[in-house]
């Protein structure tokens, strides 16, 4: 039996804030930097208007920048906050701390096959992208048990961490996973869960229903063919 609208339960993607080597443009990867202060005020602004579709539960990264990022929207909502260490950017080895025109050129053959979503390749010698993927699904089917029907759960998380976690939960190819962008700094992104409720295999794929967005559109009737 298929489910209506209101017994879906969602997931918020929700990248964290601006940090300073954001601003620098550093790679950060697995790098515990805390947000500045445009990042708490974004984190602030974002976090007003996720509380008002009223989640029922949050996860985040146990890094500073996410788990902040979170306490906002705990905060005003009054809800914990959930850690899990597998909803941490990608591991990124030598790469993390330098700025991306720095890995650029020391790296150029690596970073470029890395920006190409080609498999198999280890960001800095650390995490490839599948491994990313992989343990970022594991956290969130994990956090979703407790997740009742019709429920919302955010997220917090990072940008390519989130990226690669959308594509695997909606089941896309991985040579499709770069036609997804990743968030911009308390952005967020949207599933839906598939109808009926079964996760996994062809018939149980997340269904994408917000992207890279900074606003919440008034909610949409169910599309009628015609």
């Amino acid at each position: 039996m298929s489910q209506s609208a209101g017994e879906r339960r969602r997931i918020v993607f929700w990248r964290h804030g601006r940090t300073r080597w954001n601003a620098q443009r550093r790679f950060q990867g697995q790098a515990d930097i805390a947000l500045d202060d445009v990042g708490r005020a974004q984190a602030d602004k974002a976090a007003a208007l996720l509380a008002a579709v009223g989640p029922s539960l949050i996860v985040s990264s146990d890094l500073r920048r996410a788990r902040d990022t979170a306490q906002a929207l705990a905060d005003l909502t009054g809800l914990e906050v959930g850690t899990d260490v597998r909803l941490r950017e990608t591991y990124a080895g030598k790469w993390q701390g330098l700025t991306f025109e720095e890995i650029a050129e020391r790296y150029p053959d690596e970073v470029l096959r890395w920006e190409r979503d080609e498999g198999g390749v280890r960001a800095g010698g650390g995490e490839t992208r599948v491994e990313v993927a992989e343990r970022m699904r594991g956290a969130v089917l994990a956090a979703l048990k407790g997740l009742e029907p019709g429920g919302t759960m955010v997220v917090t998380t990072h940008g390519g961490a989130a990226r690669v976690a959308i594509a695997r939960l909606m089941g896309l190819p991985y040579v499709n996973w770069a036609s997804l962008s990743g968030l911009s700094n308390c952005n967020w992104s949207v599933l839906e869960e598939p109808d009926g409720g079964v996760i996994g295999g062809p018939d149980g794929l997340w269904k994408l229903t917000e992207h890279n967005a900074g606003t919440l559109p008034e909610p949409q009737l169910e599309p009628v063919e015609n």
